[in-house]
Formats: C-alpha cells, structure tokens, sequence
C-alpha cells in the first residue's frame, strides 16, 4: 500500500478520534499538504509535509509510513515524524499558555446565577441611563 485517502491516514495515525472528524477537518481547511488545502480524498504518500491544526497547536509532519488500520499509539507515531521546529514552536506555545493564562479562569466564581442576578438589578431603579433628564 503505497497511496492512501488523507482523511483515512489521519485517522490510523490518531491525530483525530473518528474518521469523519479528520474528513471535516480536512474540509474546513486545518490540514494543508505542502502549503496548500486539500480535500478529504487527496492521496498522500510517504515523504509528504503535513501542517495540521488540532485546536490552537500547529503541528507539521513528515508522513513515514502508511496504513489505513487504526492500531496503537506507540505504532501509530511510526507513521510520521514531526519537524524540529514544529516541536519547537509547540514548546513555545505550551509555555507561552503557562505563563499567561486565561483572565477568564481567574475569575473565582464564573458566571451569576440566577439569584446572583436579581440582586444585582435591585440596585437599579427605573432609571437604566446615566444622562440627566
């Protein structure tokens, strides 16, 4: 087996959990061969570069070997090598995000309930604008 569909590589490779994902993947445009967007049937072949998006992390592959089964992840990341700088860049964003969070997972109690909100509008009266009428 020499070719096989992208959507189904991706899929044996385990970057994506159910075959349909990596097809709408493919299809919203988060996976690009060489550059440039594909569609869920292009061919790929061993020696092929990869950049694929898995929520905010970037990934750019080196496509290895190919299989069109799903087997276990210790044979599935013998199908492809990620590039130096790939995990490079991946090192960087991960320890960007550690050392600035999120300001919304700061807040202690998130959003008001229900009963959180009816007493924040008993403090205002009929009157909702600040100009003087």
């Amino acid at each position: 087996m020499e070719k096989i569909r992208i959507d189904k590589w991706l899929w044996a490779a385990r970057f994506f959990k159910t075959r349909s994902l990596a097809t709408d993947e493919v299809a919203r445009g988060r996976v690009q061969m060489d550059q440039h967007d594909i569609k869920p049937a292009k061919e790929v072949q061993v020696g092929d570069t990869l950049t694929l998006w898995q929520g905010q992390v970037r990934r750019t592959v080196v496509v290895k070997g190919i299989s069109g089964q799903r087997s276990s992840a210790p044979v599935a990341q013998q199908l492809y090598e990620e590039t130096p700088h790939s995990l490079e860049q991946r090192a960087r964003a991960a320890e960007h995000r550690r050392l600035s969070p999120e300001p919304a997972a700061s807040i202690a109690h998130g959003r008001p309930t229900k009963r959180d909100r009816r007493d924040l509008d008993k403090g205002w009266n009929d009157r909702w604008s600040a100009s003087l009428d």
